[in-house]
């Protein structure tokens, strides 16, 4: 039973303000997953005392990372990543639209990875819409258009998680929601499940969502207090079955 984690790690600075990259490692290795989403990396900033956190996080946890730097100022770069340890192949990272006009938006984007599960190939596709929803729109139609979704290369069992920053009554969601199932809705949980904030959750903005030929087992969030401490996120770990006919 293959489990995903998608997490937004908030540059691995907790809300007690401390930066410990470990602490995030130790909040993720606890459900041993086979695939990491994550969002909000900083590889090589100043800030965060110049660590590639993405590849940190990776050789903590025993994986590999592919990263995309939607931000790039001179050698610093802030993104976000997939790591695995299964048999992969990198298919596509590049930025997301955005609007203009509107101060201080920081550019998004999106990485695309094939992962292969018991000899079957699942997309996974891991992004970080923005703030306003204008650009949130033109980011989900782009990731439900023919670069992403839609793509020839995107078939068969598909995943698509992040970290939306809206949640399921708006309309970036609904044009995601159109293109593949909410892994919530499919599973029928007697309850949503929230993650923002870590502290408090109140708000179901970490979103996956899942091609036929997916079946999810479980979901959850981990509400202990290590994960609350460790990022103003908490993480959504989703464990599926690929059904016979969807490689």
């Amino acid at each position: 039973m293959p489990r995903i984690l998608t997490y937004n790690v908030h540059r691995c600075v907790g809300v007690d303000r401390r930066l410990d990259v470990e602490r995030v490692a130790d909040v993720i290795a606890e459900f041993e997953p086979d695939i990491v989403c994550l969002q909000e990396l900083d590889v090589g900033r100043a800030r965060t005392g110049h660590v590639d956190q993405a590849h940190t996080l990776a050789s903590l946890l025993g994986m590999r990372s592919h990263f995309h730097p939607a931000l790039q100022v001179e050698e610093e770069l802030y993104g976000d990543a997939i790591l695995t340890a299964l048999p992969e192949r990198r298919i596509k990272a590049s930025a997301l639209p955005t609007v203009s006009g509107i101060p201080g938006l920081e550019p998004r984007g999106a990485v695309w990875i094939e992962v292969m599960i018991d000899g079957a190939p699942l997309q996974v596709i891991n992004t970080h819409l923005g703030l306003v929803p204008q650009e949130q729109r033109r980011q989900a139609q782009a990731l439900a258009g023919p670069d992403w979704l839609a793509h020839p290369q995107c078939r068969g069992a598909t995943v698509l998680v992040g970290d939306l920053n809206c949640t399921s009554i708006s309309r970036p969601y609904g044009v995601l929601a159109a293109r593949l199932a909410d892994a919530q809705r499919r599973a029928s949980l007697p309850r949503t499940i929230k993650t923002f904030p870590s502290a408090l959750p109140t708000l179901r903005i970490d979103h996956c969502f899942v091609s036929e030929g997916i079946s999810i087992r479980s979901i959850q969030a981990p509400f202990h207090p290590l994960a609350r401490m460790a990022s103003d996120h908490l993480p959504l770990v989703v464990d599926f079955d690929l059904n016979s006919a969807s490689g």
